[in-house]
């Protein structure tokens, strides 16, 4: 297989950046590090596609290998034709392969291997070719020493032979599986269901299977695993027999020998085919809905991990609770600890009056500008409180409610024993709720994705592809935002390009050793980051202060030169970057062609528009270019609301079905995919992202279950 040929035709790109890709992969660099550095090699490809082409070019590897490793066993065996070995270059996928290695695979003792083993072979081969009559056929193998004692004996075994060899072949399963998969119908009964009634709507559930949703089957999966359903793909059992039947009926008019095939060939249906491809089918669908659900969490991280930051502000964190009390963390602009505390400010044991004496001397003492609360337990009880609090603030302090998820799992962490070792994980947990709000990346880092309260069904998914694929999205925001070399944790460090966990602490080690970078260079001092490392991390750490100013933006230290002549082409000096006048460079350059800049200055000419706008905004950041996150001062509850009311508000999740938005009442509203747009969509996120701000208009309201539906697209309907 040609690889390379086909990633260029499914990806619909250029032969010669296909293989430069492929060739950059192999050399072990990383997909941030090829995005970003390499564009002259890839045709400018963004990040994303580079990982979907890494995830298939590794899918293409496996296959082969694992044809190789097939066709190595049928050749031991003696068995290999041209055949065999066309049909093992023609597969597709790891199934086909299989289905092909079935019929040759060291079997467990079977009715069929019984029957070989008595030297029934023959006749099995004998009916099949349909050569004569089979019941005279089977007297030769009479053999009471073998355990054949009549013909009707030779015969039974015979067609277990049969029906193995009909369940054997690879052609008929492929398309007795495709059958199921595009004609079957799931059915589900409800066997039990839990006090909420989760698995009501499956009670006694029908659905053709290419119609089923792929939230859906991940439903119906979970409720099998909790006992609570039983499922199965139905298709109609006659339509597949009559299938596998023709497949091996060679010559009607020998009658005897095809009712025998027909005989065998139910029995292969019923006893070891359609359990299998049951199977095999369930597999292909859980497959790809595990694959969408982690596409889902894919797509719900990125925005959350790239919300923009709450920067320059004291931030005081509140992480809500009833019978604990509400735990109190101030931190300074940096994040670092100033002070904890905890109040009463909800029931069982309120104490209002002492609760605000307690946050207006923190507010005081500290010059708090935010306060940040999260949306757990008691959170609504204490963002009234604190809207209630800050009337009676002199000082401009404004509020936000931030998702919590994780922060428990955080607190009682070793990464926060380590930070925080004299303090209780409660208040640790106030702490990263603090910081969510200041640098939402640098906190939720720190926390296993799975955790962070995105997604659907991720506790359900291969464990093994969702953390590839979420370590994917980590790595891929970190790089995208750059990394401050002297203030960065070693969770932060461990996802940038080319360093892992032991690189990333080594880097602290030095730094608390020895003061401050100053210097990329600095970084091949550090201990086990070699040429290579150093190559691919370079780039992605920023030092604000550094003596070269280069040091604090995207500018890769192998380009520093050909930037220096591209600047003194046009005249400018260190002094015009360090003061930041280069606001005219982009104008300058295409006024004198961008082409002859890039071919005088070495460079292509994508990575040179990189390189001008990183030298006209160094140390940008670009999660500032996206819309701030809203501070509020005040509070609005589920019994403010009301039918046809224009809210605005923020969007927390991005499911199959629509999508959750915080519109700032505590119970987020849902908004279905069938009242996001008048226009057809396919999913959700195809018009949807986390953090996105939108307005929406309350469509029903059940205020007793505390459920809000929303729609977008009878805002515009109002407007009009």
């Amino acid at each position: 297989m040609d690889i390379s040929a086909k990633l260029t035709e499914e990806f619909n790109l250029r032969p010669d950046h296909v293989k430069n890709i492929l060739t950059l992969l192999d050399e072990g660099n990383t997909i941030p590090f090829i995005a970003r550095y390499r564009k002259e090699m890839t045709g400018a490809i963004d990040d994303q596609v580079l990982r979907n082409l890494n995830d298939r070019y590794e899918y293409l590897q496996n296959l082969q290998k694992r044809k190789e490793e097939v066709a190595k066993a049928i050749t031991e065996q003696e068995k290999m034709t041209e055949e065999i070995q066309a049909a093992i270059d023609a597969a597709q996928t790891m199934t086909e392969v299989e289905d092909i290695y079935r019929p040759f695979k060291q079997k467990k003792k079977t009715r069929a291997s019984v029957a070989i083993e008595k030297g029934l072979k023959p006749l099995a081969d004998f009916i099949l070719e349909q050569a004569g009559d089979p019941y005279k056929e089977a007297e030769k193998y009479i053999d009471e020493e073998k355990g054949v004692t009549s013909s009707d004996e030779a015969i039974a075994g015979a067609k277990d032979i049969i029906a193995e060899i009909i369940s054997d072949n690879a052609e008929l399963r492929k398309k007795l599986r495709s059958l199921l998969e595009k004609h079957g119908e799931m059915q589900v009964k409800l066997v039990k269901d839990d006090e909420r009634g989760t698995y009501a709507m499956y009670a006694d559930y029908s659905e053709l299977v290419p119609e089923i949703k792929n939230h859906r089957i991940l439903a119906i999966n979970r409720g099998e695993k909790e006992d609570c359903l039983k499922a199965k793909i139905f298709f109609e059992p006659e339509i597949a027999k009559r299938v596998c039947i023709v497949k091996f009926i060679k010559n009607k008019q020998e009658k005897e020998c095809a009712k025998l095939i027909e005989e065998a060939a139910s029995d292969s249906y019923d006893r070891l085919i359609e359990p299998s491809i049951q199977r095999e089918v369930r597999a292909i669908l859980t497959d790809k809905a595990g694959e969408q659900a982690i596409k889902m969490f894919e797509v719900n991280l990125r925005p959350l991990l790239l919300q923009p930051p709450v920067k320059g502000k004291v931030t005081l964190g509140l992480d809500p609770g009833y019978r604990t009390g509400c735990k109190v963390a101030v931190v300074d602009e940096t994040g670092k600890v100033l002070d904890t505390s905890v109040i009463f400010p909800v029931p069982p044991k309120p104490d209002i009056e002492g609760s605000k004496r307690i946050i207006k001397a923190l507010i005081e003492k500290h010059d708090v500008d935010v306060i940040s609360i999260g949306n757990g337990t008691a959170s609504k009880e204490t963002e009234i409180f604190v809207a209630e609090l800050l009337k009676e603030v002199d000082r401009n302090v404004t509020y936000a409610v931030v998702n919590e998820a994780g922060a428990s799992v955080y607190s009682a962490s070793p990464l926060a024993v380590e930070e925080f070792p004299d303090l209780d994980l409660t208040k640790r947990s106030a702490i990263s709720i603090a910081r969510r709000l200041q640098d939402p990346l640098a906190e939720l880092i720190k926390i296993d994705p799975k955790s962070i309260g995105v997604g659907q069904y991720q506790h359900d998914m291969d464990k093994k592809r969702l953390d590839a694929v979420l370590g994917g999205v980590l790595e891929d925001c970190v790089n995208s935002v750059g990394v401050d070399l002297n203030t960065a944790s070693v969770s932060l460090l461990k996802y940038v390009a080319g360093l892992n966990a032991g690189i990333a602490k080594n880097i602290v080690l030095y730094r608390e050793e020895n003061g401050k970078f100053t210097s990329r260079n600095q970084l091949l001092k550090v201990s086990k980051l070699g040429a290579k490392a150093y190559e691919q991390c370079a780039g992605f750490l920023r030092i604000p202060d550094g003596k070269n100013i280069m040091d604090n933006t995207a500018v890769h230290p192998e380009s520093y030169k050909k930037a220096e002549k591209l600047l003194s082409l046009f005249g400018y000096t260190d002094d015009d970057v360090r003061a930041r006048n280069l606001a005219e460079l982009p104008a300058k350059v295409k006024e004198y062609g961008e082409d002859k800049a890039a071919e005088y200055c070495e460079l292509d000419k994508a990575t040179m528009n990189d390189i001008i706008a990183e030298l006209v905004k160094p140390g940008r950041d670009i999660r500032d270019s996206l819309p701030a996150r809203q501070l509020r001062k005040d509070i609005m509850g589920i019994e403010d609301l009301a039918v046809g009311m224009e809210v605005e508000g923020v969007v927390r999740n991005v499911i199959d079905f629509g999508a959750f938005i915080d519109i700032g009442v505590h119970q987020d509203g849902l908004v279905h995919i069938s009242e996001i747009t008048d226009r057809y969509i396919k999913h959700p996120s195809d018009v949807l992202k986390v953090g996105q701000q939108v307005k929406a208009v309350i469509i029903n309201l059940d205020k007793a279950k505390q459920r809000i539906g929303l729609s977008l697209k009878q805002v515009k309907k109002q407007a009009n």
